[in-house]
């Protein structure tokens, strides 16, 4: 324990840039603290420290050694959180990113459900349809329908989903119902940029998945513009199923080329590479599997 003390003295202090700050920010004299750090490089034989009046700086030996105990002090300090977290109640502030039209429509109930389980978290749920930085943002947890790109995150399949591809009954009446997703090249489709691939949508057709260029009359950045786009017999459009299917169900879109869909796309939990995740956003990923377990994404 004394080595550690010494160890976490040393980092304390470069961090703070100086004895003195780091002994106000931590609560300790400034002495002891100058006496762990001369302790640490006695023990060592070398100096990790260049100090001055005005400056401090690390030697070469103190930057790599810097480098590796600043790395195991947060490990240690995470899992010290984890062993805390299991048996502790979740409490906190968790800051969640999801997709806005995702997250008004469907997964609203079920983070507000979490919300009354664990009333001890306090939530920040921003939604908005862009790509956030986790890292820079301070982002805990961010659900995500897609599949994973970024290797320097992980990620925790929540719930199956799926896509529909329709257009309105009065515009099918009006050009035909497409029989072929190549069909798709010479009719009018509703471009929604915040769909991958954006005007190139994929099919799948003998366990092969196909590419078609698609073209139309309208591109917006919005789902919902989208849907009511194709309820108004201006293209056909693709939509996840939970926004397509009440205007399945209402008759004001007709869904096509069912056999040419693609499978596989999931709601994704996925936070930064961490070690040890902290007990609030394990109980959070806990809850939604177990939620659209009940309530499935249609």
């Amino acid at each position: 324990m004394q080595d550690l003390a010494r160890i976490r003295a040393f980092v304390q202090v470069f961090d703070a840039g100086g004895f003195s700050s780091a002994a106000r920010s931590h609560g300790r004299s400034k002495a002891l603290l100058s006496k762990y750090v001369t302790d640490l490089e006695d023990y060592l034989g070398v100096r990790l420290m260049n100090r001055t009046t005005r400056k401090l700086s690390l030697t070469e030996a103190g930057e790599a050694y810097y480098r590796e105990a600043s790395s195991l002090l947060q490990q240690l300090d995470d899992l010290d959180a984890t062993i805390t977290d299991q048996t502790a109640e979740p409490r906190g502030m968790l800051r969640v990113s999801a997709p806005r039209n995702f997250g008004e429509s469907t997964l609203a109930p079920a983070i507000f459900e979490y919300l009354k389980k664990f009333p001890k978290v306090t939530l920040d749920l921003r939604l908005e349809d862009r790509y956030v930085d986790l890292v820079d943002e301070g982002i805990d947890v961010a659900l995500r329908i897609s599949t994973l790109a970024d290797s320097s995150l992980i990620a925790r399949k929540i719930a199956d989903m799926h896509v529909v591809v329709g257009a309105s009954p009065s515009l099918i009446k009006t050009i035909g119902a497409p029989q072929h997703p190549d069909d798709l090249r010479h009719l009018p489709c509703i471009i929604d940029v915040n769909l991958q691939g954006q005007s190139n949508w994929r099919f799948v057709e003998n366990d092969k998945t196909i590419s078609v260029p698609v073209s139309g009359p309208l591109r917006v950045n919005s789902p919902l513009a989208a849907r009511k786009a194709a309820a108004m017999g201006l293209g056909f459009v693709v939509l996840p199923s939970y926004l397509a299917d009440p205007l399945v169900a209402s008759g004001e879109l007709v869904p096509v080329l069912p056999g040419f869909l693609p499978t596989g796309q999931t709601l994704q939990a996925v936070y930064p590479h961490r070690r040890h995740l902290a007990g609030k956003v394990r109980a959070l990923i806990d809850h939604l599997v177990d939620w659209f377990a009940v309530h499935p994404i249609n």
